[in-house]
């Protein structure tokens, strides 16, 4: 049972249905506020501070348009190969090659989460990283994966938690993470905020 210090709302400013299920699953009540930030960072370095900044932009986004007081969580998630930032493709080709780059490979999957109070201001920003490791996949499979659409919404032209998982030989970190955010790590920020478990 979560409790609420001055019944404030939570919002994830987030419309993915991934986030909202692993909100749920930490029992938490929550309103869907998406952010109107878009992502351009595919062609970034990587760095963390740079999708930490991410979320806490969709997270100030959502919050500067509530008029009511409410705890704002944004959150993003990248893929990385190489200091390469892979976004969602742009086509069936576009994850082709995503899917070609994570073959036989350790990547990195990235979420940075940033929780802000509207009436106090206070923002806490950070980021998890797990790593992933694919086995090798014959274009054959690629093209089978692609085929079923998954990989079309996601960032790395994949999801952990469908039929990739048939892909991915070893995770080392927090397997939330992969799949949208770490649960763990959000619910230690919001402890900062006045939100306790149990």
């Amino acid at each position: 049972m979560w409790v609420f210090i001055m019944n404030k709302k939570i919002i994830l400013a987030s419309a993915s249905p991934r986030r909202k299920e692993l909100l749920k699953s930490m029992g938490l009540e929550f309103e869907v506020i998406p952010s109107e930030i878009e992502e351009n960072i595919e062609n970034e370095s990587f760095s963390p501070k740079l999708i930490e900044n991410l979320a806490a932009e969709k997270a100030a986004d959502v919050a500067k348009r509530t008029n009511f007081t409410a705890i704002v969580i944004g959150s993003d998630t990248v893929v990385v190969i190489n200091n390469k930032i892979l976004g969602k493709p742009k086509d069936k080709k576009d994850a082709f090659i995503m899917l070609k780059m994570l073959s036989g490979n350790t990547h990195q999957v990235i979420s940075a989460i940033a929780v802000i109070d509207t009436e106090t201001r206070k923002i806490l920003k950070d980021s998890v990283v797990s790593d992933v490791t694919f086995k090798q996949l014959s274009d054959e499979e690629i093209n089978a994966y692609i085929e079923t659409g998954e990989p079309m919404d996601k960032a790395g032209a994949y999801a952990i938690q469908g039929f990739a998982g048939m892909f991915v030989k070893s995770i080392n970190g927090c397997y939330s993470n992969i799949v949208g955010i770490s649960v763990f790590k959000l619910a230690e920020m919001l402890k900062e905020f006045g939100v306790k478990l149990l």
